[in-house]
């Protein structure tokens, strides 16, 4: 009796301290720390309750951010006035600009990370945060008044606390169960323990939960690979940043990945415990990733290869433990140590844990209206892997649009809303919202209709002045933001204006392989030409003073905006025209049902996703234009 009673008096000490707030975020991945952090720079009183505070923003997949489309969309998130770009910056020991011999609508900067330094330095921004509270422990239950109004949480100490705004950013932890062969494990991620319950409550209040999978591969100890059998691959040796902010390169030493491939007789080994496999013998019901698919699915779908690339990641500066990208496996613990021992540089290797799959609950997103907030219950918000996505780059995007909307929502304000044309959020969102996903959503280039205008180096000028506005943006950058675009000004118009004849110009041109001018020539209209760039003039110093932002980042800013000036205006009167169905509201207008005219799916499918606009309706799965022609005949009249 007197623990029970020291209990009952430790919990109502608890509860006293943890009164009532604006925002609770649940889950402090990469969507719930954008989320927390956003919504307390707002002004929102918030509380971000996570499972573990030591793991805060963990990368419990590969120890990298960025890539193909992911890396626009971390600079979207830094010039918004989030966090990560900053954060990957402190903590990078290798970077890459992607895809530089295309165009740069297609430039896609990524880096390695240490990933402990990364964790350590999102809780220290978060601690930063005079408006944010933190609080280890794991939500069980929503609560919800009669109004299907969200009012707050209950956790597994059986505190409640109240709130006006509630984001779950729960990843893979709800129902999470981890597959190794015919072993299975609960748990949201190896060691740690799955969420309950919170699923059930919602499917009681009409939301569609249904699963996905997803997985991990082997970590290897560093100590027992060969790295003379396998190639080396270094990072740039110019080092940029993600941050919009000057003078944010990595400080840390930077580190090598490394290349090698399996082969027949590795492919022999993983198929004996195809039996065992989880995804084989029926276990496994939900869909993985398509675009990072398992070693286990390459062999079945890819048949006719005899060998596939596998990538070696360092893990940090501190640890030995490297990320065997491109193996990640389901299959028994001993087969994949035996197929390994195959592998050109893994003879002797040794490893600290084997791959494993993970399933996990997710909810058709399309039961989220753009702001992310659910149509069932007001108030209440989903961010990340909880809706379909994969990728720490999707998550935290998504986490920043949904603390940003949460703090709109209990302050009366507009929701921010991005359209496609705007940012790879926007697209993001958009289709998750308007298509749903059958299987985890990764973000590429390809899925957005507006590449050239949605470039990683100009995310600053499309979404810096948005950030301003909400007041997420401070003073400094700011300050920054306007002295760059400035000094960029003052650069176009120097080359626009100035002439250069053909005894200064066309030593450079011959040099360049490019052809030499026969008259004199606006400087403006050289660097307009392919390998010419205006660093390759001498241009006057007083352009670049009094400025923190460095020469190189000035001068492509300028080339790009000279070199494709045609091709960016076609494509901003192809979204213009576009844009137009955006602002034909329908919300709750039609009632679908009841038009004859519309095709069966589309009455089906309208009714269920009840797009806000004619442009959303548009890219609805099943709605032909001539259904959309019906929708502008209905409101004509």
């Amino acid at each position: 009796k007197r623990k029970l009673l020291f209990a009952f008096i430790s919990i109502v000490k608890f509860v006293g301290m943890l009164q009532s707030y604006d925002v609770i975020v649940v889950g402090a991945g990469h969507a719930g720390s954008e989320a927390a952090a956003a919504a307390a720079r707002l002004g929102s009183k918030t509380l971000l309750i996570t499972m573990d505070l030591t793991k805060i923003a963990a990368m419990s997949c590969n120890p990298a951010v960025g890539g193909i489309a992911k890396g626009q969309i971390v600079r979207e998130i830094d010039a918004l006035g989030g966090s990560m770009a900053k954060i990957i910056d402190m903590s990078s020991i290798q970077f890459r600009m992607l895809n530089k011999s295309k165009g740069p609508a297609m430039w896609s900067p990524r880096s390695q990370s240490d990933k402990h330094i990364f964790s350590q330095n999102w809780r220290l921004e978060l601690e930063s945060i005079p408006n944010l509270d933190m609080w280890q422990d794991s939500v069980t239950q929503l609560i919800i008044n009669k109004q299907n109004v969200v009012c707050g949480v209950v956790t597994t100490l059986g505190i409640s606390i109240t709130a006006r705004s509630v984001i779950l950013t729960n990843g893979t932890f709800l129902n999470g169960l981890m597959h190794i062969g015919r072993s299975q494990i609960q748990g949201g991620r190896i060691g740690e323990p799955a969420s309950y319950h919170l699923s059930d409550q919602l499917k009681d209040f009409g939301f569609t939960v249904d699963r996905m999978k997803t997985g991990t591969p082997v970590r290897i100890d560093g100590r027992t690979i060969d790295f003379s059998k396998l190639s080396e691959q270094p990072g740039d040796a110019e080092i940029r940043s993600f941050s919009f902010l000057p003078n944010m390169i990595s400080p840390l030493k930077q580190l090598s990945c490394w290349i090698t491939y399996t082969n027949e007789n590795v492919h022999e080994i993983l198929q004996t415990g195809f039996d065992d496999s989880p995804m084989y013998n029926g276990t496994i019901q939900s869909i993985g990733p398509r675009y990072c698919p398992s070693i286990e699915t390459k062999l079945v779908t890819f048949s006719d290869k005899d060998k596939h690339q596998l990538f070696l990641e360092p893990e940090g500066l501190y640890t030995n433990e490297f990320y065997l990208n491109g193996f990640s496996s389901s299959l028994p613990a001993d087969v994949q140590y035996k197929a390994l021992k195959l592998i050109p540089g893994l003879e002797n290797c040794k490893i600290y844990r084997p791959g494993y799959a993970i399933e996990y609950d997710y909810f058709d997103p399309t039961q989220l209206q753009a702001s992310l907030e659910t149509k069932h219950i007001k108030n209440l918000f989903f961010a990340g892997q909880i809706n379909g996505t994969t990728g720490y780059e999707e998550a935290a995007a998504q986490g920043l649009i949904a603390g940003i909307n949460a703090h709109a929502c209990i302050t009366n304000k507009d929701p921010l809303i991005l359209k496609r044309d705007q940012a790879y959020i926007g697209v993001l969102i958009d289709d998750l919202i308007t298509k749903g996903v059958n299987e985890p959503y990764r973000m590429f280039t390809s899925r957005a209709e507006f590449r050239i205008l949605l470039r990683q180096d100009n995310a600053d000028v499309r979404l810096t002045p948005i950030g301003i506005s909400l007041g997420l943006v401070d003073e400094y950058r700011r300050l920054v933001f306007d002295n760059k675009y400035s000094k960029v000004d003052d650069i176009k118009k120097y080359v626009s204006s100035t002439t250069i004849n053909m005894a200064t110009a066309n030593p450079i041109l011959e040099k360049l392989g490019s052809t030499p001018i026969k008259q004199s020539m606006k400087l403006s209209a050289l660097i307009s030409r392919p390998n010419v760039y205006a660093t390759n003039f001498e241009l006057p110093e007083f352009l670049f003073e009094d400025t923190e932002i460095d020469a190189a980042t000035l001068l492509e800013v300028v080339d790009i905006d000279i070199k494709y000036s045609g091709y960016i205006d076609k494509e901003k009167q192809i979204a213009e025209k576009i844009n137009r169905l955006e602002y034909i509201k329908i919300k709750n207008k039609i009632p679908y049902m009841e038009l004859a005219s519309l095709s069966t799916e589309a009455r089906q499918k309208l009714a269920e996703i009840n797009p806000e606009t004619i442009g959303q309706a548009s890219r609805i799965s099943g709605v032909s234009p001539a259904d959309i022609s019906v929708l502008l005949v209905y409101l004509g009249r």
